[in-house]
Parts: C-alpha cells; structure tokens; sequence
C-alpha cells in the first residue's frame, strides 16, 4: 500500500514522486477501457452531434442504452450489481474519454455520477439490490434533484417539501426543480426535500411512475444543447418511506460529499475535451495556408498551441494525482475496518480541497483552450460549420455546473481552515515559521544545479508565499475573513496554482525516472513553463490580497516577503514554446 497522503497537506509538506500517479501508468486493462470509450465516440456521437442537439426524440437515451450494453455505465458499479468494480482512477479515465463528447458526455456524466452514486453510497441493501443493477445496465436512466429556483449555490435553503402521510406509508413531496440535467428521459431521480420544518434537506429515490412528476418543455440554451434539461415538478407525489435515502436531514451531507465527485469527475471531462479541441486546432493550423505558409510556421499560432498544451498536461497531471489518492485512502479505511460505503465517500470527502482545485483549473484551462482553438480557426473558428462553435458554447457551463467556480475558491480555502482548525492539518507552525523567516537573512549558499532543483526550491517558496498570505489574513481579519471574499480568492488561486504545478512537477520527475531526461525534454519544457506562470500568478494575488489587509511596516516587510519567495531562476520561455508546439505540429496531435 502507497504512503497515505491527508487531502490538503500539500501546502504544508513535500512529496516524493515516487508516491503519485500519473496517467503514463495506466495499465493495458485501463487503456483497452479507454479506447472502447474513444471507440463509442467515434461510432456513436461524433457522426450525430448535429441530430443530438436538435434534441432528436430518443437518441440520447439510445446511446445511453448502447454505452450500457458496453459496460461504460457500470465502470466504478461494484460486481455484485453488475459493475466491473474498478478503482476511482478508472472511472476518472473513463470520464476523461468520454469528455470530449459534448452533449452526451453530461448525459452520462450526470447518470453514472450524480444519478447513480447516492443510492451506491448511501442506499441500504434493498434500495441497493433495485436499483443499482438496472442503472449500470442502462435500463433506467437517472438524474439528480437539487437546485431549486431560489436555492443554487446556497442548495440548503430549497424550498421543496416532503410530509409524511396519515398512513405513515408515503411521503408527499411538493416542490420545483430546475436546471434537471438528464430530466427528459430519467426513470429515477435523487430528489432533495425538506420533510415537515426541518432546517435540512433529506434525499429521497423518486421513480417517474410513481406519479405526481410532470416537468416543462427542454430548455434552450446556450450550449450542451443535446443535454435534456428540464425544470420537474412534483406535485403531490407520493414516494414510499422506504425510498427516503439515508438518515432524514442527511441530504444536504449527502449532496456536498457526491458534488465532491462531481466536481473531480467534471475536471476529468474538461481534459478530455481540451485535448480534442487541441487536436482539431493543430489539424487546422497545420492545414490552413496564409502567406505562402501554413499558420503553424508563425509564433504567435506556436505560442497559442503550446499554451494549450501545457495548461491541460498540468491540469491532467494534478487529477490523476489527486485520484489515486482517492484510492490509496480507500485502500487504507477498507484495511482500517471500514463498511465499503463509507470508505468511498470518506476517501473522496478527505480530498475535497483537491476535487474543488481540479474542478476550477480544469474547467478554466478548457475555456482557455476552445477560446484559443477559435482565435486559432480565425474567421471559421466563429462559423457554426467549424467544430469551435460548439465546443466554445459547451465548455462555458463547466464554470457554473457542480458549484460555480467561485463558490469552489471559497470552499477552497474555508476546508483547509476548518482542517486547522479541527487539528486535522497543522497550517499554523509553518505559517508562522515563514513569518519568522521573512525577519531573517537571506541565505547565499551555492546553488544546487542538479535536475528538478532549482523547480523545486521555486515550488517550496510559492508555498510559503502562501502561507504568509493566508496566516496574515487569518491573524489580521480573523472572523471577518470569511466575508472577505476577494482576498479569499487570492489566496485560493495561490493554493490551487501550486497543486497543479507542483503535480505536474511530480509527474515529471516520475517520466524521467522511467524514461530518461532526454525522452522528456518536452514535459521538461512544458512543467518550467507552467511554473514560471505559476509564480507570475503568486505574485499578482498575493500583492492584491497584501494591500486589501495589511498596512504599514507589515505592509512593506511581507510585500518584501513576496518578492523573495516568487523570485525565479532566468528562462527562455519563448524558446520553450517553440519546442513544445513544434512536437505537437510534427505529431499533427497532441503528442503529450
């Protein structure tokens, strides 16, 4: 079993690459599993985009029959149910593959996900036994209840009811729903309802023949267009006690620990689909003529696709990462005794902070590369006969879907504080021995000029800035601070910016370790690249959140502070991207 690794602990330690994932090691089992995924793509969804965004009558749920019948629904399902029972990091790469898929991706993203994981996690053996098994075949679809007219972001405040009939056989649920990915065609949904005046929500199994369940037209939208999405309705709906799931007022507990799912999983997707639009953006470049030569011999389109490039390598190296440590804490609770249920949703709960990163990075670099691929597409990037069209309109709601970005910077640092606060994390000793250091001289020893050094040290300062930041404004604003929302985001995409730069160097010690420093001139390139926007970024939050605080001799000396940990070796970062897009150009794809 790996070393266990607690969720957050990033900030405050180091780790050896020897103990993460990355995707290289995928086995041949895993990598059959995703070229079925790519395969199912190329058959089934890429020729009927345009009939799957018109919505056409019972295609989705066709293809969601298909992907059944080839086992992508029952991926992570357990074999007693169905499923193949494979680890989490297995499921993750399925949803990368799929991820390039649009409209049906979220189909099946929302089904095999939000859908289907409550009743996995949180069902007792019969809820189990009826479900499970019809779900991970297909033969009924699922959706998931929560987000109410009023009730988005703060989802504890929806207003949908549930009371207990004079029986004591149903509960009779009245209520509005919105936004209900998947509700056009589902035979289940997870439906979130407060029972009598509870102040918390509870989670109930509701099937579409139980009557009471009547919904408005398709939503139009402004992308993922063959999503159904569908505001449902319940209207005196009654649903038999034994489908309350879980513990009454366990539904909200129940929503955030899945939204953690959800939010890695969404990450997952937007690399699958950054790296097709990244494909497509090399094909063109590598096709389309201007001035006697092909737009991929000018630097501006070679800066373009090595950003992109570079951007998803970090972002895919920071997931798969952060899966395995998911598994390697289950792993560790199922050793410890633990029921399987709980482990799951403990081991995924126990990196909630790195389920929020990914969601915002990997959401954010996939906006990135669909803006870029159609500035790289020039006029026919903005033709609706180009593929940039759509992927430019499906990407945008990965900001807003499984909490806004926004609300997970937020979340991002509130978790690591609760942690300290809980013991569970001891942020406090560092914080304040890098408050020490900023009174202290600096140290003139030679430098070490071996490989990864020099990154290394880089990173390990990035991660003091942040401390000296995040301590500061905890000392200064203590509970104000939570108000403090654009300092809070400062200090979140300083934290965030060093786990993913800090995976990415990991994984690339890793590759050069198997396959030498020459095979991976490349990553090298790539990881030196994100790092030096790595600390650009650290210096640009942390002044903005030092002068939002601090003032005075304080002011100055941790401004000073900032300037000695996000100082960084000379890089010829130009070159560096040339050498990047130029292997990216020669494959005609991305080669990474």
């Amino acid at each position: 079993m790996k070393k266990s690794t607690k969720g957050g602990e990033f900030i405050i330690t180091e780790t050896d690459f020897k103990d993460v994932f990355i995707p290289e090691e995928f086995d041949e089992e895993q990598l059959m599993i995703k070229k079925t995924c790519e395969d199912f793509l190329e058959a089934e969804v890429f020729p009927n985009l345009d009939r799957i965004d018109k919505l056409e009558e019972g295609l989705m749920p066709s293809l969601m029959d298909k992907a059944g019948e080839l086992g992508l629904l029952a991926v992570s399902i357990p074999e007693e149910y169905g499923g193949f029972g494979k680890n989490f990091n297995t499921s993750m790469l399925v949803t990368d593959a799929i991820g390039a898929g649009h409209s049906f991706a979220v189909a099946l993203s929302a089904h095999t996900g939000i859908g289907t994981l409550p009743i996995l996690y949180y069902g007792n053996k019969e809820q189990k036994d009826k479900y499970i098994p019809k779900l991970a075949s297909g033969e009924w679809k699922a959706s998931y209840c929560l987000t109410e007219p009023n009730a988005g972001s703060d989802a504890n405040s929806g207003k949908t009811k549930a009371v207990l009939n004079a029986e004591g056989t149903h509960y009779i649920i009245n209520g509005q729903k919105m936004w209900i990915t998947n509700g056009g065609f589902a035979d289940i949904f997870i439906v979130f309802a407060k029972i009598d005046s509870d102040k918390n929500l509870s989670a109930f199994i509701v099937e579409k023949d139980f009557g009471g369940v009547t919904m408005n037209p398709e939503e139009h939208k402004m992308g993922i267009k063959g999503s159904s999405t569908r505001q449902v309705f319940f209207n005196d709906c009654a649903v038999p006690v034994g489908n309350l799931l879980s513990e009454r007022e366990n539904g909200f507990k129940i929503a955030v620990n899945i939204l953690n799912i959800g939010r890695i999983k969404l990450g997952a997707a937007a690399i699958g689909s950054s790296r097709k639009v990244l494909d497509q953006a090399i094909n063109y470049s590598n096709e389309r003529v201007q001035f006697g030569l092909n737009i991929s011999k000018f630097g501006a389109i070679r800066y373009k696709l090595a950003e992109m490039a570079t951007r998803n390598f970090a972002v895919e190296s920071a997931a798969y990462r952060a899966g395995q440590n998911i598994d390697d804490a289950y792993d560790a609770l199922i050793a410890g005794g633990m029921d399987v249920g709980k482990a799951k949703l403990k081991s995924t709960e126990q990196f909630a902070v790195e389920c929020a990163i990914i969601k915002v990075w990997g959401s954010e670099v996939l906006d990135y590369i669909v803006d870029e691929g159609v500035q790289i597409y020039g006029g026919m990037g903005y033709s609706a006969d180009a593929p940039m069209d759509r992927a430019y309109r499906d990407s945008r709601i990965n900001r807003i879907f499984e909490g806004t970005n926004e609300i997970n910077r937020l979340l991002i640092v509130d978790m690591l504080l609760k942690r300290a606060l809980k013991g569970e994390l001891d942020l406090m000793t560092p914080a304040t021995a890098v408050a020490g250091e900023l009174m202290s001289i600096l140290d003139f020893a030679d430098e070490d000029d071996s490989l990864f050094a020099a990154e290394l040290k880089t990173l390990k300062n990035l991660k003091k800035a942040g401390l000296m930041i995040a301590g500061a404004a905890v000392q200064k604003l203590m509970m104000t601070l939570s108000k403090e929302q654009e300092i809070l985001m400062n200090i979140a995409d300083i934290i965030g910016s060093v786990y993913v730069a800090e995976s990415t160097i990991l994984r690339v010690q890793k590759l050069v370790d198997m396959r030498g420093e020459e095979a991976c001139a490349g990553q090298l390139d790539m990881m030196r690249i994100y790092l030096q926007e790595c600390v650009d970024k650290t210096a640009l939050a942390g002044k903005e959140a030092l002068n939002s605080f601090a003032e005075g001799d304080d002011l100055n000396m941790m401004l000073m502070g900032l300037r000695r940990f996000t100082k960084v070796k000379p890089f010829n970062i130009k070159d560096a991207r040339q050498r990047v897009a130029k292997q990216l150009i020669e494959a005609n794809k991305y080669c990474y």
